[in-house]
């Protein structure tokens, strides 16, 4: 008799309500696709060094309060949710305890809040970048509660560069698991060369879209009011969007090549809202989850 392993969603968790509010999104999406859920407590590195040095009994209670706490908390998700649910407490650098864990675990994506709490809420804007950027499975970045994470209408901005179509592998997986749309997004740049090649871009990944029976829209704004990065947005939120989906680049291409650069950051950043699927360019193409 032949048995699968299911995929598992790694959840930092620092019990900030935007940190609930992700762990909220990754029981949603592990319900859809049956995956099981790992909860990574951190006690970050530093936050209890004092000018006579670490406080190890201190660091001791606090882990076991956490463990405490998380093991109340994956006992509720079993039992509400019938998922299964681990949990993880450990001391050290968040982004680097999240890409250990991932490892360690084989997890296929990270679901996270943007930041925490005060005091020792820990997921911080700098530690959801660090992750972001180290990560090698998608990162979906999430700031506030939703009455649904059903992804129908996924935001899909289109670039000139080929990591950015490494995106199309996920969308299309997304788009025959959830009946999603997918909304193709770009824009005019007045320079005609260019512009070509983005109109190439798009008819490319419209392509793979159709060839794989995904509903697409594509629309071309004429003229940027802002930066791309505030122009996605705007387009995700008019259209109620329920995911963006973007590429996270690196710094050393030909800015004219790279419809992105920066902006990837500024996504994140900015979109209050909407979650936002992060995928890092790999050579080999997109590391596969969430059952497929």
């Amino acid at each position: 008799m032949q048995t699968t392993q299911k995929n598992t969603i790694l959840i930092p968790v620092d019990f900030s309500d935007i940190a609930m509010h992700a762990l909220d999104h990754a029981i949603n999406v592990a319900k859809h696709f049956n995956n099981n859920l790992a909860l990574l407590y951190v006690v970050e590195e530093g936050i209890l060094s004092g000018l006579l040095g670490k406080n190890e009994k201190q660091e001791q209670l606090i882990k076991e309060a956490a463990t405490t706490r998380m093991e109340r908390l994956s006992i509720d998700i079993k039992t509400q949710h019938g998922i299964d649910c681990s949990i993880y407490v450990r001391s050290g650098k968040i982004y680097k305890l999240i890409t250990e864990v991932v490892e360690e675990l084989k997890c296929d994506s990270v679901i996270m809040g943007s930041h925490g709490a005060s005091g020792l809420g820990q997921l911080i804007g700098s530690n959801s970048s660090r992750t972001i950027m180290h990560s090698k499975v998608p990162v979906i970045v999430v700031k506030s509660a939703q009455t649904s994470n059903i992804y129908k209408s996924i935001v899909f901005p289109v670039d000139l560069t080929i990591e950015s179509r490494q995106k199309v592998k996920w969308a299309i997986h997304l788009g025959k698991s959830y009946g999603s749309t997918i909304r193709l997004f770009s824009f005019k740049t007045n320079d005609e060369l260019l512009d070509a090649k983005i109109e190439g871009a798009l008819h490319q990944v419209e392509n793979m879209l159709k060839e794989n029976g995904v509903n697409y829209t594509t629309f071309i704004k004429e003229k940027l009011e802002g930066n791309f990065a505030d122009e996605t947005i705007k387009y995700a939120e008019s259209i109620d969007a329920d995911l963006l989906m973007i590429m996270t680049q690196t710094e050393d291409k030909d800015f004219k090549e790279l419809v992105f650069g920066t902006y990837a950051q500024q996504i994140v950043n900015t979109s209050q809202r909407i979650p936002v699927m992060c995928l890092n360019p790999t050579k080999t193409g997109m590391i596969s989850g969430w059952g497929y």
